[in-house]
């Protein structure tokens, strides 16, 4: 409720006319964070995964071991 009450104060407070302006490099630099942001996903998911098959291979290894 009170990000509603926030958000409709917010939009009738806020100018209505902005005056922005995007510079040529303003592009590149967003698609260089978006492509670092989507390596770094990748990066994290896979080194994720990668302790979490190691866990379960030394579990399944003190298993069979015992044995």
């Amino acid at each position: 409720m009170k990000i509603l009450i926030m958000f409709l104060v917010w939009a009738f407070l806020a100018p209505k006319y902005v005056f922005a302006y995007l510079d040529p490099g303003s592009g590149s630099y967003m698609l260089q964070l978006l492509i670092g942001s989507l390596l770094g996903g990748f990066y994290i998911f896979r080194d994720f995964f990668k302790k979490l098959i190691g866990k379960i291979s030394d579990f399944f290894k003190k298993i069979f071991k015992k044995k």
